[in-house]
């Protein structure tokens, strides 16, 4: 058994898990007890703080000077690097929900699984909207437009090959070309992994993140049966046009 006192960077690497725990509990906990909305609110405030508290103690300790509110040393990575480190990241926390999934669904079943699953779709969409709103400068209330650009911007738009694109009677269509999830279990001869439930939650309250009167509807999704060209497919509409 590794005694921590004995490796200090094995502790290190510890401590940044336990942070990510007690943080992602924070903004659990304050969505069952205030609702997504408030919890958004919450977390944009504690969030900008924490991350200037992170960087400017982290920076102090490092001696890494902090450039226009990134350590330097990542603002000088070229762009061919970033977009790498960008997509190993996406694909960490892809993975990081895979095996959260295996871990409850080996103890629990595939239904508990599901449920949690869908369950933190429900938190988790709305904040990835509201911090991608934050970062690439969307404006609330901006309609199909404004969520056709923020679907490019998820952490999924890394790691799968989507299409987005506006039909002829004006609503906006993403298919799902090529799912990393699906297209590994199909190269291992299993059936489709039946994700509809979560992708009625995921999709439905990101769209609503952007713009509450946007709704979405499944075109279809695994367990439905699929064209062999994409997995799934949703089409988003704005109420009220």
């Amino acid at each position: 058994m590794t005694d921590p006192e004995q490796s200090p960077a094995l502790a290190i690497i510890d401590a940044v898990r336990r942070s990510a725990v007690h943080y992602g509990l924070w903004f659990a906990r304050s969505v069952e007890r205030f609702g997504v909305d408030r919890a958004l609110e919450m977390e944009r405030e504690a969030g900008d703080r924490a991350v200037a508290i992170i960087l400017d103690r982290l920076a102090g300790v490092l001696g890494v000077p902090i450039t226009d509110d990134v350590p330097q040393p990542l603002a000088e990575l070229d762009d061919a690097t970033l977009h790498a480190l960008r997509k190993a990241l996406a694909a960490n926390w892809l993975a990081i929900d895979g095996v959260w999934f295996q871990a409850v669904e080996k103890r629990q079943g595939m239904a508990d699984a599901k449920a949690v699953n869908d369950a933190c779709w429900s938190a988790f969409s709305p904040l990835e909207a509201a911090r991608i709103m934050a970062l690439v400068g969307l404006p609330g209330q901006g309609g199909l437009d404004a969520l056709a650009e923020a679907l490019r911007h998820r952490l999924y738009a890394s790691l799968n090959e989507q299409e987005i694109f506006f039909d002829t009677d004006g609503s906006l269509v993403l298919r799902m070309v090529n799912c990393r999830v699906q297209s590994a279990r199909k190269r291992k001869g299993l059936p489709d992994y039946p994700c509809k439930s979560g992708g009625i939650v995921e999709y439905t309250s990101f769209a609503a993140a952007i713009d509450a009167r946007l709704e979405c509807r499944c075109i279809a999704c695994p367990p439905d049966p699929h064209p062999d060209d994409w997995f799934c497919a949703w089409r988003f509409t704005q109420a009220g046009t």
